[in-house]
């Protein structure tokens, strides 16, 4: 391996090590709902973003909270010698993507069928400390 390669690889993994991230595929709400609780907590430190999660009404941002503790507790089991309190984590990035289209099919006026597509999509969240970007 030459020792371009070898460098730029130890920066990646030194890179990936501040980070951790959760997944959230398949979730039964159309990604036009999910991405306006989203952008809410997009860049937010992590203990606010919580806070925002919890006191929201909307039904997408119980399954952020959920998953963004799951990213938290991802990022632990990965610094275990660090403490969370002194890493200032954030939400590094949050995208969310579509997922399967479940169609269904809608009675309409004088016989007719009306197509419903019942969306879902696919959230990766991305947490980071910020001791790393300074």
């Amino acid at each position: 391996m030459g020792k371009r390669k070898h460098n730029s690889a130890v920066a990646m993994k030194e890179a990936r090590a501040n980070v951790a991230f959760a997944k959230l595929n398949n979730c039964p709400t159309s990604p036009r709902k999910m991405r306006l609780v989203a952008d809410l907590v997009r860049g937010v430190e992590v203990n606010k973003a919580l806070q925002i999660l919890k006191f929201n009404t909307k039904e997408a941002s119980s399954r952020l909270e959920t998953l963004l503790l799951s990213a938290v507790a991802n990022w632990q089991a990965k610094n275990e010698e660090a403490r969370m309190e002194d890493s200032n984590l954030f939400v590094k990035e949050i995208q969310v993507d579509s997922a399967r289209v479940l169609k269904r099919l809608r009675p309409a006026p004088q016989g007719r069928a009306h197509r419903i597509r019942k969306r879902s999509n696919h959230v990766t969240l991305v947490v980071g400390s910020k001791s790393e970007k300074e």
